[in-house]
């Protein structure tokens, strides 16, 4: 689909939300609760993270009553998902940021802005749940064998590093929107 160059439909400004909205909700943390509000708009941070967080806490109860000194070295993975949601906040806050509640907004930038919240929504997600599944089995196999931790450290760095690429690319995809904000009369 092709729109000419400054088109600026009343939409626009529904796509920079949803934008907004993905980028927060995929890839926050519901356990953490954080509760935002961007232009009378609340949400929660809900579901990369608290996938994370979940997955690997339940693991760390369950080595807690045989192995309770192992419990500090294992939050290892629920730190790291607890992160993601941190990614998706800033996300947020830079599109809302960029916004007016009076100048109109080009469909030019909207659509980038839903890009770049599904960018660092979607890949955090999918880093919280690679976290979550090896923080499980890591966590498990570390209370077994102590010398797995450096291996599972660097597992869950090459999970985290999935959120850290939508990150950037959102970064880039909301920084591309300065130019390209206001509309042609």
């Amino acid at each position: 689909i092709m729109f000419p160059p400054g088109a600026c439909p009343s939409y626009s400004a529904f796509l920079s939300q949803a934008g907004i909205t993905f980028a927060a909700v995929l890839s926050g943390n519901f356990f953490q609760t954080i509760q935002i509000e961007l232009f009378n708009f609340k949400f929660f941070l809900a579901l990369g993270a608290a996938y994370g967080t979940a997955k690997s806490g339940l693991a760390i109860s369950a080595i807690s009553t045989s192995k309770p000194d192992a419990i500090i070295k294992s939050l290892l993975p629920v730190i790291m998902a607890g992160i993601l949601s941190i990614y998706g906040l800033v996300v947020a806050i830079f599109i809302a940021l960029l916004l007016s509640p009076t100048d109109p907004l080009s469909l030019f930038a909207g659509g980038l802005h839903l890009g770049a919240g599904l960018a660092v929504g979607l890949s955090c997600l999918a880093s919280g749940l690679a976290i979550g599944t090896l923080g499980d089995a890591g966590v498990r196999a570390y209370a077994k064998q102590p010398r797995f931790f450096f291996g599972l450290i660097l597992l869950l760095v090459f999970a985290e590093v999935l959120g850290i690429y939508g990150f950037l690319g959102a970064g880039m995809l909301v920084n591309s929107t300065r130019s390209a904000l206001s509309c042609k009369a």
